[in-house]
């Protein structure tokens, strides 16, 4: 297949360069689908222009886009972390004390703390 190093090399550079395509393109096209500010059919039209014309539309892009992308970034995982944290707010707020109380006075019954653990967590249901 390989007739000598030169040919080698050049076909690792080519797949060198479809690999670093396709990862632009990952990027790209989440930083295009992530936009707010644009409409579809202008990310149609950048969508066509990074397909139809590779490195040139890559090119482009970054120029013409490329300083909101780390903002558009930062916005989306600002929101995640906020719903994030809202799940767990709810989840651990869902047990109020009184319940978290009359699961420790339950497991004190059937033996499986003893005294010191149900003052302990009657202690930590109550402070919180």
């Amino acid at each position: 297949m390989f007739n000598d190093n030169g040919s080698f090399l050049l076909a690792l550079l080519e797949f060198f360069l479809f690999f670093a395509w396709i990862m632009c393109l990952f990027w790209i096209f989440g930083d295009i689908f992530r936009s707010r500010d644009i409409g579809g059919g202008a990310k149609t039209f950048w969508v066509l222009f990074v397909i139809l014309i590779p490195w040139l539309g890559i090119l482009v892009y970054l120029i013409a886009r490329g300083k909101g992308m780390h903002e558009r970034q930062l916005e989306q995982m600002k929101e995640v972390q906020k719903a994030q944290a809202e799940y767990i707010k709810s989840v651990t707020a869902a047990s109020n004390p009184a319940d978290q109380i009359a699961s420790a006075k339950s497991l004190l019954d059937s033996g499986a703390i003893n005294q010191a653990e149900f003052d302990r967590l009657k202690a930590k249901a109550l402070a919180a």
